[in-house]
């Protein structure tokens, strides 16, 4: 099994709870800061774009792209840090516990900006430690600050942050689905 298989079947082991959870409660929260076309980057086994209708999702792992293909989403295969879509092509876009995989996120971050409209939203979601320190590819841990500077250094600014399900420093480092969202604008 290719390391792309595995990655797709850890994806498709989330508890039932842990689906409840996006579906109704983080997904409603997210949605309300996004408008117009929206792009999930990373979109994995296409959880949100089942969540919301006519989001277009892409994703290096071609099994994950298969499945959510065989769904009936509009899922799209990239080439790592090459968005295949036109300048402007969207109005909004998700990159929901990716960027945390990512060594060097300047590149993606630039192709974001660029498929993204002016003034167009980008939320960005990385684990609390807890969730960090629960996968071995995780590359950086992005501390609220952290976070903030590699956005509006890559010409996004910060709208506002959100703490999933409620902000706690406590369930950062006990919970592995705790996550800090930030709402940027695309400058």
């Amino acid at each position: 099994m290719t390391a792309d298989e595995q990655y797709y079947h850890y994806l498709r082991q989330r508890s039932r709870l842990g689906l409840w959870y996006r579906r109704y409660w983080l997904y409603p929260r997210l949605n309300k800061h996004l408008r117009g076309q929206a792009l999930d980057v990373g979109c994995g086994i296409g959880d949100f774009l089942a969540y919301r209708t006519g989001t277009v999702g892409v994703d290096i792992n071609p099994a994950t792209v298969e499945w959510c293909r065989h769904q009936g989403l509009d899922a799209h295969l990239m080439a790592p840090e090459n968005l295949p879509f036109d300048d402007g092509s969207f109005d909004s876009a998700v990159l929901d516990n990716v960027l945390e995989h990512l060594a060097v996120p300047g590149p993606l971050l630039r192709e974001i900006h660029r498929v993204l409209r002016p003034g167009g939203g980008l939320i960005v979601g990385v684990p609390g430690l807890c969730g960090y320190a629960a996968d071995p590819d995780h590359k950086v841990f992005y501390e609220e600050a952290l976070l903030v500077s590699t956005l509006t250094g890559a010409g996004f600014g910060l709208h506002r942050l959100i703490h999933t399900p409620v902000r706690s420093g406590w369930l950062g480092t006990r919970m592995r689905q705790y996550c800090v969202y930030g709402v940027f604008g695309r400058d």
